[in-house]
């Protein structure tokens, strides 16, 4: 089989995802496209090589919706050989559009692809496509349905973190987060402008500054309307701890991340080395940790052999456990901070991460990482890189 290679990473800022986010005038169309003539630019990318685009998004609604991916192509003037297709995993939609372009890299049924994701949280809030799982009632009995925050809150409980300890891993979040901001590590930016060339963002927006005392005095986001459901799985509990909050729970935001994945002959073609090569990826019905497990095992890797992780911080919870699960140190993980500082898109947040840590690897000078998302109704999803 080939071996896919990841060429190029970009991404937008992350904006707040709300009505006054920096990114609410942009359309999501439009912070795809932005990033496609980006990367047309910088390579000198001959658009008539790429195969297909993937696009992952998590609510594919309203400005969202039909098939942005394949839209995008269009609307940024690309030769229009190149299809597309939009997919939705949720909260890991971006990087699952990026494992599943390696698989069709190493088939060997296509050679070069552009993948990841998007998510105007500001413009088309989580949930607004509807569902099944959280809006009929016979199936959210059914399934026993409840909210991500009660999920979180229940997983806390289980594990025995308290809020003192997320909030000293939100804490950890935002000062990382400022420090490489300062210190400009997060190479993979591309700043967004208008369509007359004025800027509108060019840095992310969440890391704001905060102490452990204001962090104390947020109040639970979860309603407790829920617990009775979460109870029934779990009769040992007395009660379930509501320790998540605003402060140590990720924030809504906007944003895109693209990520050229092709071949080896694909990027002799294009004159591009590849920064990286795709070792692995897995998608289960459990916790990130299973999934990072399983991506190691089909790399023939230990996890002492992955010298850095991107765990994606949707609630503190979730970085805590896969710690734990996985036996690393902290020191290892998401070392330039999460999305608890910068916000979480959704669709591209997995794409993000996958950005974040080769860039990382890079200044390093390390050799292998691991991404790790959770997405929603309890499915992980992992993958492993190898820089080069």
């Amino acid at each position: 089989m080939n071996d896919a290679y990841i060429y190029e990473v970009l991404r937008t800022p992350r904006g707040l995802g709300r009505h006054d986010g920096a990114l609410h005038s942009v359309k999501p169309v439009s912070l795809v496209t932005g990033l496609m003539r980006e990367l047309q630019q910088r390579h000198q990318l001959d658009t008539a090589l790429i195969d297909d685009v993937l696009l992952g998004c998590m609510t594919p609604v309203g400005d969202q919706g039909a098939n942005l991916a394949r839209i995008a192509v269009l609307a940024a003037g690309w030769d229009g050989k190149a299809a597309g297709m939009q997919l939705n995993r949720f909260g890991a939609s971006g990087l699952e559009a990026v494992n599943l372009a390696a698989h069709k890299v190493r088939s060997g049924w296509q050679d070069l692809i552009l993948a990841g994701g998007v998510e105007s949280m500001s413009r088309v809030p989580a949930g607004k496509d509807g569902g099944a799982w959280s809006l009929d009632p016979a199936t959210r009995l059914h399934t026993g349905y409840v909210p991500p925050v009660t999920s979180a809150d229940l997983v806390a409980t289980l594990e025995g973190h308290h809020r003192e300890q997320l909030d000293a891993w939100a804490l950890r979040s935002q000062h990382l987060a400022a420090a490489a901001q300062e210190a400009a590590r997060l190479h993979c930016l591309v700043a967004v402008h208008d369509q007359n060339g004025v800027l509108i963002l060019a840095t992310d927006q969440g890391p704001r500054p905060t102490s452990r005392e204001a962090l104390a005095s947020q109040t639970p986001l979860a309603d407790t309307l829920f617990d009775p459901v979460a109870l029934r799985r779990h009769p040992q509990l007395p009660r379930i701890a509501h320790p998540h909050t605003a402060g140590n729970t990720a924030r809504p935001a906007d944003g895109a991340a693209l990520a050229l994945v092709g071949s080896k002959a694909a990027g002799a073609r294009l004159g591009v080395e590849p920064r990286a090569r795709i070792l692995a990826g897995a998608v289960i019905g459990g916790e990130p940790a299973a999934a990072a497990r399983r991506a190691l095992k089909i790399a023939g890797l230990s996890v002492n052999e992955i010298d850095l992780f991107e765990v994606n911080e949707c609630h503190a919870v979730v970085v805590l456990r896969f710690l734990r699960e996985m036996g690393i140190h902290a020191d290892k993980v998401n070392v330039n901070g999460g999305a608890i500082a910068y916000g979480d898109p959704l669709g591209a947040g997995g794409c993000m991460l996958l950005g974040t840590l080769l860039d990382e690897l890079e200044l390093r000078r390390a050799r292998r990482g691991l991404v790790a998302v959770s997405a929603g109704a309890g499915m992980g999803l992992a993958t492993a890189i190898e820089r080069l």
